[in-house]
C-alpha cells in the first residue's frame, strides 16, 4: 500500500488519545490498512508482561471477529500459543433451578467459540506489533488538556504547553474520556449495585476448554478455560459489600466459598492468585462523533460483563473506524470530516446499543427471584438448548461470525 507522507502544517492526520488495547488496536488497524499517518498519546509508557509468574487477575474472552483483527495487523502472532486458553464449548446454569444450557463450537463449524487471554499479555502483544510500523508515532506521558476545532484541524494541547495539529482525534481513553469530556459529549452513565471479583484459579479437575458461568442470586459466576488444562480466569460478579469480603478472605476460605458457590464444577479450588474487585456500571455516550472527533472502547460505550463482550465491542469500533477512514482516503474525503465519522458512528452506535440492552436483559432476568420467573426462565434454558437452529444462531453472532463487521474482522 502506498504511504502517505505527512501533510505539510499537520503532525499527524489521526491522534489516538489512549494506548490501551482498543487504542493501540485502532493505530495497528489503520497503520495496515490505510496510509493515514498516526500519533497515539498515552499517559503512562504501557507495562511490559511480567516476568515472574503471577498471571495477570484480568482477562478478556476474546471473539473470533477480535482474533482476525489482531491477527490482521500482527499482535495475534505475538502471543504465545502457551498464553491462549481456546473456548471450545460452554455451559450456563441457574442455581436457583435445573435450567441448562449448553454450547459447543463444533455445531457452527468453528473451532472455537472464544479465546481467554490476560490482558497484560495481550496488551504487550499489541503495543510490540504496532511499534512495527514506521508511520505510526507515539507519545509518552502525553496528558490532553485542551484541543480546539477549525475547518481543517483539530489543535492539541498537551501538559507541559506542547501543541499537536491533527486532522482527527479519537477518544480511546476509557470510561472517564478527557476526549468526550472536551468534546461537551454527555455520557449517561448508571452504576449497578454490583463489583466483579476477579483472579486466576488452580482447579483439581480439567476445564476441558469450556467456560462455565452459573447465575447465583447476586449476579453471574464465569469460570473461563485458561491455556493450562487446571487453570481458569474467575469473573464473580456480585454485591459491592460481597466482593470486599471475598477478596479480603484467606486463600483457603476464599477457594472454599468460591467452591460451593459453582457447585464443585471444576472439582476442588486448589489455589488462587491475586484478587481484585472491580466496580460495574453501564454507560453510554450520546454521541459517537463531532467535528474532527470520534470515540471509540469504553469511552463511548460500557456493558456488564456477564457475556464478556465489552472488548469485543471495542475492538469491533477500532475496525470499523479504521474502515471507514480508508474510504475516506479513497474517495479523497477529509478524515475528520462529518460525513466520514457519521458512517462510522451509524455503523457502530446500534450494534452497540443493541448489547447494551440485551446484556441488563438478562442480567435482569436472573437476578429476579420471584419463584414464577425462576421457573419461566429455567424452562426457557432448557427449551432452547433442545433448539439447535436458535442455538446455531446465538454461537454466530456472540462468537462473531455473523453480523455486520468490518473487513479486518471478517474471513477472508
Amino acid at each position: 500500500m502506498r504511504r502517505r507522507a505527512r501533510i505539510p502544517g499537520f503532525d499527524a492526520d489521526v491522534a489516538v488519545v489512549g494506548a490501551g488495547i482498543v487504542g493501540l488496536t485502532l493505530a495497528g488497524a489503520l497503520a495496515h490498512s490505510t496510509p493515514w499517518t498516526v500519533t497515539v498519546l498515552e499517559r503512562a509508557p504501557v507495562a511490559p508482561a511480567a516476568d515472574d509468574n503471577e498471571p495477570d487477575p484480568r482477562t478478556l474472552a476474546l471473539t473470533v471477529a477480535s482474533v482476525r483483527l489482531l491477527s490482521a495487523f500482527g499482535a495475534w502472532q505475538r502471543l504465545p500459543p502457551a498464553q491462549r486458553g481456546p473456548v471450545r464449548r460452554m455451559a450456563v446454569w441457574d442455581a436457583r433451578g435445573s435450567g441448562r444450557i449448553e454450547f459447543d463450537a463444533a455445531e457452527v463449524g468453528q473451532p472455537e467459540l472464544a479465546t481467554i487471554v490476560e490482558n497484560r499479555r495481550l496488551l504487550a502483544a499489541v503495543d510490540a506489533a504496532v511499534g512495527g510500523y514506521a508511520h505510526v508515532r507515539r507519545e509518552r506521558a502525553a496528558e490532553l488538556t485542551g484541543f480546539e476545532v477549525d475547518t481543517t484541524a483539530v489543535t492539541l494541547a498537551l501538559a507541559g504547553g506542547r501543541r499537536l495539529r491533527v486532522r482527527l482525534v479519537v477518544g480511546a481513553d476509557g470510561a472517564g474520556s478527557r476526549v468526550r469530556e472536551l468534546a461537551g459529549i454527555d455520557f449517561i452513565h448508571t452504576p449497578y449495585r454490583q463489583a466483579a471479583v476477579v483472579c486466576v484459579l488452580g482447579t483439581e479437575l480439567a476445564h476441558d476448554e469450556t467456560a462455565r458461568q452459573v447465575f447465583l442470586a447476586d449476579g453471574p459466576l464465569a469460570l473461563l478455560p485458561l491455556a493450562q488444562a487446571h487453570t481458569c480466569a474467575l469473573v464473580w460478579s456480585t454485591t459491592p459489600e460481597h466482593a470486599q469480603r471475598l477478596c479480603a478472605l484467606g486463600e483457603a476460605d476464599f477457594c472454599a466459598e468460591l467452591g460451593a458457590a459453582c457447585g464443585h464444577a471444576l472439582g476442588r479450588i486448589e489455589h488462587c492468585g491475586r484478587r481484585e474487585a472491580w466496580p460495574l456500571s453501564r454507560g453510554r455516550a450520546t454521541r459517537y462523533v463531532g467535528e474532527r472527533v470520534a470515540l471509540v472502547g469504553d469511552a463511548a460505550h460500557v456493558i456488564h460483563p456477564l457475556a464478556g463482550q465489552g472488548a469485543n465491542l471495542g475492538l469491533m469500533d477500532a475496525a470499523a473506524l479504521a474502515e471507514c477512514l480508508g474510504h475516506a482516503h479513497e474517495d479523497d474525503r477529509d478524515p475528520g470530516g462529518l460525513a466520514t465519522l457519521r458512517r462510522f458512528e451509524r455503523w457502530r452506535k446500534g450494534e452497540n446499543l443493541f448489547m447494551q440492552m440485551a446484556m441488563d436483559g438478562l442480567r435482569s432476568l436472573f437476578a429476579a427471584d420471584a419463584d414464577p420467573l425462576v421457573r419461566l426462565r429455567n424452562t426457557g434454558l432448557g427449551l432452547v438448548d433442545g433448539m439447535r437452529p436458535v442455538k446455531a444462531a446465538i454461537m454466530r453472532r456472540a462468537s462473531g461470525v455473523a453480523g455486520d463487521l468490518p473487513a479486518l474482522a471478517r474471513a477472508h
